[in-house]
């Protein structure tokens, strides 16, 4: 069966450059970065070149990337790592309550320590409240820290604003931006981020390799002890091919960013068209403006989330429910309760995020199916 892979958000498919440049360093060019004999130097160098690839994609300097196992950990080396550093005089932290199960945990695990943190409203569209984050600034509050752009639902954060907030009482902003990086434009500089999680896979790179920029003069504690490696920030020998793969990724994104926005937003509103002209009863979760070009988010009134995704699975349509992260989860999705949809309507979602191989007999085909599966499952489970 032809494979229709619509779940972008989940993870993606290397790209063939990609993989060509990661080869050799799986094979002829295995030495250890740390090493002082050419073998190793070789492989040092190609770090030091995906680490400029990965700064010019978000626009900082090459000493302000530390490369890290994946976006999560990249999360909580930035949100445990500033915690730790502050604890002798601030000890809250301001986060949302949409964001990715990394950054939520993380917070948790922190107030069980003894740490306090705000978490912030979002409203029907997923959007913070600028007059609520800055009602939430304490004295003692050290860190903000709010997603780039949500994974379930694609809605845009007002960025530059709140960096200029934080910037303003003496607060470091971190944005988790593993689903905007490499799908939008980002400069870290231009807009006063302080740190900033990203990750391989999301953006053709290989799966165990993520980076975390973080804006020279900032202090945070290390979560890894080991070796001396990322300037003694994260112990450990470096994974030379992930980091060679995601290096030459941020460089095709780099390069290719706006022929890639435009196509994916091309696809994304064919599909959101399609599905309201075809589906009775839909809800759009999130707002169409400030959205990731590749994202849609329905929900189907009357329909078993789980139930429909099987039934597509079954016709080789790879779709999700939410973040990947939060499968099996007994709960609704905490994103789609946040914006105000009750708990069928969160049980019905179905995000689909698209890429630059999806085309619109693709979309055609999805939409043709779902229409079908819809319909079906409405009549088995009627609505009273």
């Amino acid at each position: 069966m032809d494979i229709k892979y619509f779940d972008n958000a989940a993870t993606t498919n290397i790209r063939e450059e990609v993989l060509e440049e990661m080869l050799p360093y799986l094979k002829g060019k295995y030495g250890n970065p740390s090493s002082m004999y050419s073998v190793g130097r070789e492989a040092k160098k190609a770090i030091e070149q995906a680490r400029e690839r990965v700064a010019e994609l978000i626009g900082c300097n090459p000493n302000e990337i530390y490369f890290t196992g994946c976006g999560s950990e990249s999360d909580n080396i930035a949100i445990k790592g500033i915690a730790y550093a502050n604890a002798h005089r601030k000890r809250h932290i301001i986060t949302s309550k949409i964001e990715h199960p990394a950054v939520l945990h993380t917070c948790q695990f922190l107030e069980r320590q003894g740490y306090l943190v705000t978490y912030l409203n979002v409203n029907r569209d997923g959007v913070v409240n600028l007059e609520e984050l800055k009602n939430s600034i304490r004295y003692d509050t050290m860190l903000i820290t709010i997603m780039f752009a949500n994974n379930e639902i694609g809605t845009i954060q007002p960025i530059s604003e709140i960096a200029k907030i934080a910037k303003m009482h003496n607060i470091v902003f971190h944005t988790d931006s593993v689903q905007a990086c490499g799908n939008v434009p980002i400069n870290v500089r231009k807009m006063g981020i302080d740190m900033l999680s990203l990750s391989g896979h999301k953006i053709h790179a290989p799966k165990g390799i993520g980076a975390l920029y973080v804006k020279n003069g900032i202090e945070f504690e290390k979560l890894i002890d080991g070796g001396h490696q990322e300037r003694n920030k994260r112990g450990g020998t470096e994974n030379v091919a992930g980091i060679v793969g995601l290096g030459k990724a941020c460089e095709l994104a780099r390069i290719n960013m706006n022929k890639h926005m435009k196509y994916l937003k091309e696809i994304r509103d064919y599909y959101i068209d399609k599905v309201k002209e075809n589906i009775p009863n839909v809800r759009l979760n999130g707002r169409l403006e400030n959205r990731l070009p590749g994202n849609a988010n329905f929900s189907f009134e009357g329909v078993d989330g789980e139930a429909l995704l099987l039934n597509l699975d079954a016709k080789g349509i790879c779709a999700s429910s939410g973040s990947a992260c939060s499968t099996g989860s007994p709960e609704p999705s905490h994103v789609l309760t946040a914006i105000g949809c009750t708990p069928n309507q969160a049980f019905s979602a179905l995000r689909t995020t698209f890429g630059e191989e999806n085309t619109k007999q693709d979309v055609d085909y999805l939409v043709e199916n779902l229409k079908e599966i819809v319909e079906r499952l409405r009549r088995i489970n009627p609505q009273e």
